[in-house]
């Protein structure tokens, strides 16, 4: 799907965005046959018919074992196909997470030729890779710098944009879907369209677009927050923040080469597993790996100690999205993030902080994976928000100062 996941922010091979009366006046004579709710000029939907013709076939027993075992040869052929597409996978059964196209070189982010307002980034909010962005930038004080346009993920596995009126009462401080502010575009594959000489690659968000060349910049999510932390810094509000220090360099690279494959995209590597032995290996890697860094967290208030880095932003939008989406329709489901307490205060802390939690749009999250991944999820069904989930339990307090205060004894 291009959205949620699948290159480095591109989210999956799916590419992006989604979502979802006769009144005639007059008496009506009603058959005693015909129930109250029907009408006698509506055709039978198709759910009717097909009811009416099973059960003209063969009564209230079960289909003939031939013809389930036909239909589940045919599912399981079409659902190879599909998630060949939507997560290329290995000889094992693997998932196998395509490159990023556009990436950042060093020039660009040691001597940036960007003024305010050149650059345009492109987000979708179900994405946890776009959300590593979102992230970087409102903390960084880029916003102003740097305007965004928010697709939604649509029917179609594609990213769209949308001309949306918020609904009553909602929090217009949280993130919502909207139109493209840039170039006007009605999908994020005309945008990227756009690109001299075309482009027929995979429309991927996050990506940083450069308004007055009309191209894109950078699809790679890594290289976008490193830019967005170091590179910016003339533009950003806030210079002073550092979310990658050069004494802790080592120790953030280190953490990210056990947080990527295992967690970030070890859910993933579950979810997408096209074998039992290929979930085998990612959900014991992805569980192995979660205790470790619950443990480390039970004496140290970040991953690097004391300040809050670029890892910690990665780790945050996995977990953020651990309970309502990974743990069920991912079959993360050995444990609930809410089991573990240093890792839930940890992710409610970082949550809490200021303007972290207008990035983290919920119910855009749960809907973009429910009702799009249709592999994995072909009712498009959405479960209810995991009560540990829920914006009220979210801003309970985490106590995590505490370990400040130990530290400085």
């Amino acid at each position: 799907m291009s959205f949620i996941g699948a290159a480095s922010c591109c989210h999956f091979p799916i590419n992006s965005g989604a979502v979802i009366g006769d009144a005639n006046a007059g008496t009506r004579l009603i058959s005693p046959r015909m129930s109250m709710n029907q009408s006698p000029s509506q055709p039978p939907n198709q759910a009717t018919l097909l009811t009416s013709i099973t059960k003209l076939l063969w009564g209230p027993s079960l289909p003939p074992g031939l013809l389930i075992s036909t239909v589940r040869t045919g599912w399981n052929s079409a659902w190879n196909l599909m998630m060949a597409q939507l997560a290329p996978s290995d000889p094992s059964g693997n998932y196998s997470r395509p490159a990023s196209k556009f990436r950042l070189n060093s020039s660009d982010t040691t001597n940036p030729q960007f003024s305010r307002g050149s650059l345009h980034l492109y987000v979708g909010l179900p994405c946890p890779w776009a959300h590593r962005t979102l992230i970087v930038r409102a903390l960084k004080g880029l916003e102003d710098a740097v305007p965004v346009s928010v697709a939604a993920s649509g029917q179609d596995g594609s990213w769209e944009f949308r001309d949306r009126t918020p609904s009553p009462g909602a929090d217009l401080g949280v993130l919502v879907p909207g139109k493209d502010n840039a170039n006007g575009c009605r999908t994020l594959k005309e945008v990227y369209g756009r690109r001299k000489g075309g482009y027929s690659g995979r429309a991927t968000v996050p990506m940083l677009w450069h308004s007055e060349r009309k191209e894109p910049v950078c699809n790679e999510s890594y290289d976008i927050i490193e830019f967005f932390n170091s590179g910016m810094n003339a533009l950003a509000r806030n210079p002073e923040l550092d979310l990658s220090p050069e004494p802790l360099k080592g120790e953030i690279e280190e953490w990210n080469r056990v947080i990527y494959p295992n967690i970030n995209n070890g859910v993933y590597r579950c979810g997408f597993a096209q074998s039992q032995e290929a979930y085998d290996r990612a959900v014991n890697g992805l569980f192995a790996t979660l205790d470790r860094v619950e443990d480390h967290l039970a004496s140290s208030r970040y991953l690097c100690g004391e300040a809050l880095t670029l890892a910690d932003v990665c780790l945050f939008t996995t977990l953020i999205r651990f309970d309502p989406v990974y743990n069920v329709l991912f079959k993360c489901t050995k444990k609930k993030l809410v089991e573990y307490p240093n890792l839930h205060g940890y992710m409610r802390e970082i949550y809490q902080m200021p303007k972290v939690a207008e990035t983290c749009n919920l119910g855009a999250i749960m809907d973009g994976y429910y009702k799009t991944l249709f592999p994995l999820n072909p009712g498009s069904i959405c479960p209810v928000m995991p009560s540990g989930s829920e914006i009220v339990n979210l801003s309970k307090p985490h106590n995590r100062e505490s370990l400040s205060a130990v530290v400085c004894r």
